[in-house]
């Protein structure tokens, strides 16, 4: 039973993941049908971002009221009956107003799914989760790709929405499995709130909150701009960029299944700063106008981006306490989203109003920065995980 309710967190974050690469791969397409410019990408996911930010902060108090198991079934399916909205739009202010409850159920589910497993089980398992994450996030660049080849991009998004209403029939069914782990869900509704606050007055956690900011912000650059570079810069076929749109997301996964080996003895701050520097890597990658070099760029970028993410949070209850974890990474996904929110949409400005090349400089000042605030965090915990 224990192994079951682990595989069913798991297609939790697939789930999680289906819909995140959707909107970058497509985009090429649907800025075309809609008759806007680039940067306008930047304004949906504003928006689907914002949804994530105020659900992130609320997310501690929801999760204790209601446990990690309602908030987990009820985002996927706040989730697929956005998505299923997304696919029915013929306008552009349509696609913004279907970011909204897509972004309120995303930010709820990542930050009480994280907290859960950072608690109850180990570096390895954090990993792997994500990992799982990156498995949604490949699949649903090539259902667009199909959709693109043989109908239309709205069809795209209806498969993906499809795919969610059925997690959430399984999500439903196996309530029964959280019960395993009860103690765990009693205490997250006696443990009393720590409040924004209560996790600011920490030593370490505002500079923690700035590095995550950073990394997220040259993720969901990476994420929503790769298919556009590979089509601006290289001059691939809008189908074509739509497919490798997921090669970043090849690489994390590949990247984060790999890491999970080695991920326990090497210790996550560890982790971190071996992948970013893999990242800083690929970004250089990029640069080189050969379309092969870049297609390998993008995939060491997500093979350094890799253990980054699940490793900031696997280390969280360890450094500021089991106690204090779920507001803090409830906090600290907003902190993420903030990033996900502003710095996709600020390149998209300087895309339209300079020039798509400039991604790689972007991607680096970012990398380099979460390495300077996770060493400031690890020095004032006095401790490397």
């Amino acid at each position: 039973m224990y192994i079951l309710l682990l595989s069913i967190i798991y297609l939790a974050f697939i789930s999680l993941g289906l819909p995140d690469s959707l909107l970058g791969s497509a985009w090429p397409t649907i800025r075309v049908d809609f008759g806007v410019p680039i940067f306008y990408m930047g304004m949906v996911s504003m928006i689907i971002s914002g949804g994530t930010i105020i659900s992130s902060l609320m997310s501690e108090r929801i999760t204790k009221k209601f446990g990690t198991r309602a908030v987990t079934t009820l985002s996927v399916l706040l989730t697929a009956v956005a998505l299923f909205g997304f696919s029915t739009a013929t306008e552009f202010y349509q696609l913004c107003l279907w970011g909204i409850p897509y972004g309120f159920g995303a930010g709820a589910i990542d930050a009480a799914l994280n907290n859960y497993v950072a608690q109850n089980y180990n570096s390895r398992h954090m990993s792997w989760l994500h990992c799982f994450w990156g498995v949604g996030t490949i699949i649903s660049p090539y259902i667009m790709s199909y959709a693109l080849t043989h109908t239309v991009w709205t069809d795209g998004y209806r498969m993906v929405s499809y795919i969610q209403f059925g997690i959430v029939v399984i999500l439903v069914l196996t309530l029964p499995l959280w019960k395993i782990n009860k103690a765990n869900e009693v205490e997250e509704n006696d443990t009393a709130v720590l409040g924004i606050k209560g996790a600011l007055r920490i030593k370490g956690v505002i500079c923690l909150l700035l590095g995550f900011m950073a990394y997220c912000a040259a993720e969901a650059t990476t994420m929503l701009w790769a298919s556009s570079y590979m089509e601006g810069v290289r001059g691939a076929s809008k189908d074509e960029a739509a497919a490798l749109g997921a090669l970043f997301f090849i690489g994390m996964t590949v990247g984060r299944f790999l890491s999970g080996f080695i991920s326990d003895k090497v210790g996550d701050s560890r982790m971190i700063y071996i992948g970013t520097g893999i990242a800083i890597l690929g970004a250089l990658c990029i640069v080189i106008p050969i379309k092969f070099v870049t297609i390998l760029g993008f995939i060491v970028i997500g093979l350094g981006c890799a253990p980054v993410y699940p490793c900031i949070i696997h280390s969280i209850p360890a450094k500021f306490g089991a106690k204090n974890s779920q507001g803090i990474i409830g906090i600290q996904m907003a902190s993420a989203y903030v990033g996900s929110t502003f710095m996709p949409p600020v390149f998209g400005l300087i895309a339209n109003y300079v020039s798509l090349k400039l991604m790689p400089v972007y991607l680096i000042f970012f990398f380099v920065l979460l390495i300077v605030m996770s060493r400031k965090t690890d020095t004032s915990v006095h401790r490397i995980i």
